[in-house]
């Protein structure tokens, strides 16, 4: 079992977690928080696989990633008052979500031999679609159009990757782990300090 394979299925796991966490309104039931979680986890994966032209999709090959899915919702569920109480822990799951996705992501484009460039899309692509579909289907603004710094904090973690894999050809596992933590520390600074992209317009 590869570390790419395990990265994967925490990411699937932490973005269930985030998307159940997203259903607050008490009139959605079990099937209603794990259709959110499952959107969520598999969301940008797939668009990824359909747009690279990769088959069978990634959760539809491997059941794994179903029971990840499974799981995250279940611990939303039995932790949810805790996770309620704990100020921006919707915050930390999708945070960690987004960083090893994108990692997988652009890992997985690499792999399929696409140019560079493309498969830092791709990694971004892989991290910010489940939360888009999210943010859609409970009606609120997706992240990536808000002033938050979120889908740039993806680009720069893929494009880190790629910059040390080229340059010092860094071990693959601890390259992934400083991209993916780059990701992190930008997101994270972004919010406790309020910092955002310069406005377009």
């Amino acid at each position: 079992m590869s570390v790419q394979y395990i990265v994967e299925l925490f990411g699937t796991f932490f973005f269930a977690i985030s998307g159940a966490l997203a259903v607050k309104d008490s009139e959605h039931d079990w099937f209603g928080a794990s259709f959110m979680g499952f959107i969520t986890a598999i969301g940008g994966g797939s668009l990824r696989d359909i747009l690279l032209g990769s088959y069978p999709l990634v959760w539809v090959g491997d059941i794994n990633f179903l029971y990840a899915i499974i799981a995250g919702v279940i611990a939303a569920k039995i932790f949810f008052r805790l996770l309620e109480r704990l100020r921006r822990t919707f915050l930390l799951f999708d945070t960690l979500g987004i960083s090893l996705f994108t990692i997988v992501g652009l890992e997985k484009a690499l792999s399929l031999g696409v140019q560079p460039e493309i498969a830092a899309i791709m990694g971004m692509f892989t991290a910010v679609m489940g939360g888009v579909i999210r943010d859609t289907l409970v009606n609120e603004t997706p992240v990536i159009f808000r002033k938050e710094v979120y889908a740039s904090a993806c680009l720069a973690g893929a494009v880190c990757y790629l910059l040390l894999n080229a340059s010092v050809h860094l071990d693959r596992e601890l390259n992934a782990l400083l991209s993916a933590g780059l990701i992190v520390g930008i997101r994270l600074l972004a919010v406790r300090y309020n910092l955002s992209l310069p406005r377009f317009l």
